[in-house]
């Protein structure tokens, strides 16, 4: 699942492709908003929360999405005649005369008001890929919202969305490698959370900031733990180990060095 790091190249790519320009073409490919358009409507912005995309129109409209396990964005140049995208994996397309954006495997797509954001917004923890102060407030608030998880291990924690919103499986392995602590031990045995955060933060920070290689805001990245199973670890050489993490039905792969990160 794509994690914040992801979503912030995806809304900077839609940022910049769609500009501030009035759109000649909006296709919402989903049930309820199949006879929403936003033809005529001028682009104001798109932002991530978390793993969250927020894409703004000047009639007071937001374009909710979520890429879920497999979506993305795509951008490429507008065509005349315009494409007919038929592909059954196209969930939603926003096009000016210079770019068009495909929605593809989204997850998730709603049409609100943007002043109802915050309402969308309020299950939601704080957002780890905030800037300045405001990361400083959420890194504050991530550490206070994961203290008070008592009898809920570490690894679990960092993926509730409700406590920090942003990180998945990559940044939970690699924050957690970084620090030496074991995916299972419990939120209250880790002596800052805050620095746990602030981890997670800057490594999704660093992925979002570096160069984006392909045109759907993506890049290689270099994990130490992540998709690594039964590889020598980095750090010690041991072999590293995958298992499962999270409630009954919920569980999510982490990826860890059974040897340097003691429970």
């Amino acid at each position: 699942m794509p994690e914040g790091d992801v979503l912030a190249r995806l809304a900077r790519l839609l940022d910049r492709s769609l500009g501030r320009e009035e759109l000649v073409r909006s296709e919402l490919r989903w049930p309820g908003a199949g006879g929403v358009s936003f033809v005529g409507r001028v682009h104001l912005g798109s932002i991530s929360y978390g793993k969250h995309l927020l894409t703004r129109f000047d009639d007071g409209r937001t374009l909710h999405t979520h890429m879920r396990m497999d979506g993305v964005w795509r951008a490429r140049r507008t065509r005349t005649p315009p494409e007919l995208l038929r592909r059954p994996t196209v969930r939603a397309v926003l096009a000016t005369p210079a770019w068009t954006c495909v929605g593809e495997q989204l997850g998730m797509l709603t049409v609100l008001r943007t002043a109802e954001e915050e309402l969308l917004l309020a299950r939601l923890g704080p957002n780890l890929m905030a800037r300045g102060d405001e990361l400083e407030a959420a890194l504050d608030l991530a550490a206070a919202n994961a203290a008070r998880q008592r009898g809920r291990s570490v690894g679990e924690v960092l993926l509730d969305q409700t406590v920090a919103a942003g990180i998945g499986t990559i940044y939970l392995a690699e924050t957690l490698w970084r620090h030496r602590i074991s995916p299972w031990r419990q939120v209250h045995q880790v002596p800052d959370l805050r620095a746990v955060y602030a981890t997670a933060a800057a490594l999704m920070h660093r992925s979002a900031d570096a160069p984006v290689l392909t045109a759907t805001g993506s890049r290689e990245r270099t994990t130490h733990v992540h998709g690594r199973d039964q590889l020598a670890c980095p750090r010690c050489g041991h072999p590293i180990a995958v298992a499962p993490i999270g409630p009954p039905g919920k569980e999510r792969p982490a990826f860890h060095c059974p040897a340097c990160q003691p429970d």
